[in-house]
């Protein structure tokens, strides 16, 4: 059974960092993409950013990239997220996902097995 578990959310205020993490069970987390989404109050999940399994093809969401860096540890079984210049608009609650379509595809999203319980991020102004 997989496990998918992320940590790291919280209160920071704009322009601050955070760095969000992922471990992964139950799974042959070398071989999977991995990926993360937010969903912020009363709007769709979206797509953030999705790592290949070799960490060869990286994709990010527009509004993110530069700022945004996914990245990941298959020792450790974990993907990271680290969030700099974070603005009020992040605030969102941020799942991470096992298997995400690459490139990023709304239609054909993962399971809800492969889904974690989601980190909440609140950035102040």
């Amino acid at each position: 059974q997989v496990q998918v578990a992320e940590s790291g959310g919280g209160l920071v205020q704009a322009g601050g960092s955070l760095r969000l993490s992922c471990e992964v069970s139950g799974r042959t987390f070398n071989r999977d993409d991995m990926g993360w989404y937010r969903q912020a109050p009363g709007k769709k999940r979206e797509f953030v950013a999705a790592m290949s399994w070799s960490g060869s093809l990286i994709n990010y969401h527009g509004n993110v990239k530069g700022r945004f860096t996914i990245s990941r540890d298959n020792a450790k079984n974990t993907v990271y997220l680290q969030m700099n210049k974070l603005n009020p608009e992040v605030t969102a609650v941020f799942f991470c996902v096992v298997a995400p379509p690459l490139p990023p595809d709304s239609t054909c999203l993962p399971s809800d097995e492969l889904w974690g319980q989601g980190t909440t991020v609140t950035v102040s102004s």
